[in-house]
């Protein structure tokens, strides 16, 4: 009997000890993202050389900080509007307050790393820029992410940003179409920069622009504390350095990260980080197969037209996106959290109205949160702070709009939100 005991303690020991020495399957998954991380960066880098490879990289890496640190667009402006929860706002304020002194080094510089002057991301104030924020804000309340959380969402298993992606591109295609008639045949006020059209200079309009930010994050304090909001979810944090590579990040991390990476990648593609653009190329190259003539198009006159036949590999804003989703996939492995959700038929119809709103909005808009928000903000532009004023005014629209799908949203009475 003695005998049957330890062999039953060592069978059990070393059941124990292959259990432990076997990857798991989140360990796998995560092997897998890190391998077609290496794959589709070998392509890009024979393919189209460093500079684009190293942006892939930065896409990566945008993607491990979005989702470690749960960095939300939608979310910050949903808790604002909804209960007053501020620190969503908060983390933005200094994300692009950061970024704002780094574009400001960059451009009084007046060259990135292959010598071209870096571009700032400034676009004027029109018609356009006020619907397609507007819609924007509403189409991300619904789809439950905006340009970068879809993105993100996705490589976290979020099936329903699939169903927002595909939107997206729909939007995109529809927003290409209608170009033409919303900037140029429109009213618009011509393109306002605190440096240059004020002759500031980027020393002055640095200042100007942090005391801006400083108003405005005051003001988010002090609706914090006038409206007692429930405090943010929090989320499975490890400890030590295991942090790092497996999360969660404070916000303000991730805000400083964010703000690092997007002025890499002026320094690296001459222009701010973006992310719709792609989209717009990926649906219209599919609508160029199906027959359609989208060249004639007011979006893809002259040299804009020539990503169109080109791999989508040689467009930095895909390529970045691609990475966004496989950090993000990485960062959710690495993390335990990666999980297919499951998603019912109103959430499939919001999700899908959510991204054709989105996408519609980001082309009449110059852009999405990244793009028109934090470039166009980092890049001194006035078109950047009226996008974000009317993209909230969308957002409390879309928020009204939510239960209707059976979304909820935070209330004064929850614990958390």
């Amino acid at each position: 009997m003695v005998m049957a005991a330890s062999h039953s303690t060592l069978n059990q020991a070393g059941s124990t000890i292959r259990r432990d020495l076997s990857p798991s399957p989140q360990t796998t998954l995560a092997w897998g993202a890190v391998w077609a991380f290496i794959a589709l960066g070998a392509l890009i880098y024979t393919g189209q050389g460093w500079n684009k490879g190293l942006l892939y990289v930065i896409g990566f890496l945008c993607g491990v900080a979005l989702y470690h640190a749960r960095f939300g667009f939608t979310s910050a402006f949903r808790q604002l509007l909804s209960v007053g929860q501020t620190e969503g706002l908060r983390a933005h304020l200094l994300m692009l307050a950061v970024a704002s002194i780094l574009f400001a080094v960059i451009f009084t510089v007046g060259a990135t790393v292959t010598g071209e002057v870096p571009k700032a991301s400034v676009n004027p104030i029109g018609v356009s820029l006020v619907a397609g924020a507007f819609l924007f804000g509403v189409g991300m309340q619904l789809g439950g992410g905006c340009a970068s959380g879809t993105l993100y969402h996705i490589g976290g298993g979020q099936s329903s940003a699939v169903l927002a992606l595909a939107g997206f591109v729909i939007g995109s295609v529809f927003g290409a179409w209608h170009w033409d008639f919303w900037l140029n045949d429109l009213p618009s006020l011509p393109a306002i920069s605190l440096a240059k059209t004020t002759g500031w200079g980027y020393g002055i309009a640095l200042i100007v622009q942090l005391l801006i930010l400083g108003l405005i994050y005051l003001l988010a304090v002090w609706i914090a504390k006038k409206k007692n909001p429930p405090m943010r979810k929090p989320v499975p944090t490890h400890q030590g350095w295991k942090r790092i590579i497996r999360g969660a990040w404070p916000l303000w991390v991730g805000a400083l990260v964010l703000a690092g990476l997007n002025a890499l990648t002026l320094l690296l593609a001459g222009r701010p980080w973006g992310v719709t653009s792609a989209f717009a190329l990926w649906g219209s190259k599919a609508a160029m197969a199906f027959g359609v003539d989208v060249t004639s198009w007011g979006y893809w006159a002259g040299e804009r037209a020539k990503p169109l036949y080109e791999s989508v590999l040689s467009d930095t804003t895909s390529l970045m996106n691609f990475g966004i989703m496989l950090g993000a996939f990485f960062a959710a492995t690495m993390g335990g959290s990666f999980k297919l959700s499951k998603i019912s038929v109103k959430v499939i119809l919001a999700s899908l109205i959510g991204g054709i709103l989105m996408g519609y909005g980001a082309r009449l808009a110059y852009g999405c949160n990244i793009g028109a928000y934090f470039g166009g903000i980092a890049s001194f532009s006035l078109h950047g702070y009226v996008w974000a004023v009317f993209a909230l005014i969308g957002s409390d629209v879309g928020i009204k709009l939510r239960p209707l799908f059976g979304l909820k949203n935070p209330k004064p009475t929850d614990s958390v939100c």
